[in-house]
């Protein structure tokens, strides 16, 4: 047991809180907010949100740093939610394994559930949670969503890095 959960750490938590720490660090908040944040369009956010795990290929553990990563920056707790619950069932890995030893049709049934559930998901704790946190005032947030415009070749290698 021991052995297994030094493994695990090391090849799995290890490299998702450098990858939650390139998130903090690369990204910049405006682009955060501009695609999940308060003032973002709801469906382009939730849409993005529930794709974006297809290019990490984590596990329902090493989502949670990326998903706190994004949700301290700003992201709402909907889309948040969207992504923490889509990333590990929706990457390219896992879409591949469940289409080969399960078939086609349950493979690409695995991805639509799994995009259609994190939505509703989202959306449900968006409903629960977010009129609590406008209640408490915890929206007031400075970027400007506008601004967030990053050079495309920065945008690739961070992408490339992930990968």
């Amino acid at each position: 047991l021991l052995e297994y959960l030094s493994a695990h750490v090391l090849a799995c938590l290890v490299p998702a809180f450098f990858i939650a720490g390139a998130i903090s660090s690369m990204v910049k908040k405006e682009v955060i907010l501009k695609y999940f944040g308060p003032k973002a369009n709801k469906a382009l956010s939730y849409a993005v949100a529930s794709v974006a795990g297809t290019v990490l290929a984590v596990c329902s553990c090493t989502i949670l740093p990326i998903f706190s990563g994004i949700y301290t920056m700003g992201a709402g707790i909907g889309p948040a939610t969207t992504f923490l619950y889509s990333g590990p069932a929706i990457n390219l890995l896992a879409i591949i394994y469940s289409g080969r030893l399960l078939g086609i049709e349950l493979g690409i049934a695995r991805a639509v559930g799994a995009i259609s559930f994190s939505i509703i998901i989202g959306l449900i704790m968006s409903a629960v949670f977010e009129k609590k946190r406008k209640e408490k005032g915890e929206l007031s947030f400075t970027a400007n969503p506008e601004k967030a415009q990053k050079s495309g070749l920065v945008t690739l290698l961070f992408f490339a890095n992930l990968v």
